[in-house]
């Protein structure tokens, strides 16, 4: 049986980028997102859901988030799950994370999205920082776990 892992998100960045490498030199960060879902509860009332997901980016797209979003910068990512699992304490423990593959830039150039700098100019199209991923291919492969700075 076929199987499809893909994951599509718009939401805020809850925390400023930080971008680190790889021994080998491969840049890489992990940005949280907050996902927000307006409903109705039982009651007929609209109550807000917020969803916080860890997001990896790797190589192009790590940098580019680095140098151009902050905390609160509104952004797409398109990407597919994966499950981290390791051990604490004898315990052993797992987390979805999601891979981000594709990453667009939303908002204004001001403030709520845009630039940290104000010399540098957003970029309008999100193809230049797009990894296209052919469809066997898992995108960049990441580094082994000596390579990992964390």
């Amino acid at each position: 049986m076929a199987s499809f892992n893909r994951v599509i998100l718009v939401g805020n960045l809850t925390r400023d980028v930080e971008l680190r490498y790889t021994q080998g030199g491969m840049a890489v960060t992990d940005v949280g997102l907050a996902v927000n879902d307006r409903r109705k509860n039982g009651q007929g009332e609209w109550v807000d859901e917020v969803t916080y997901v860890d997001i990896t980016l790797w190589g192009r797209q790590a940098e580019v988030a680095g140098e151009y979003l902050s905390k609160g910068s509104s952004v797409l990512i398109e990407g597919r799950l994966k499950l981290d699992t390791w051990e604490t304490d004898g315990q052993k423990r797992s987390k979805l994370r999601i891979v981000g593959e594709r990453m667009q830039m939303l908002g204004g150039r001001s403030g709520d999205g845009g630039s940290r700098g104000g010399s540098h100019s957003r970029p309008q199209a999100d193809s230049e920082f797009s990894q296209p991923v052919a469809a066997n291919d898992d995108g960049p492969s990441p580094p082994s776990e000596d390579d990992i700075p964390f």
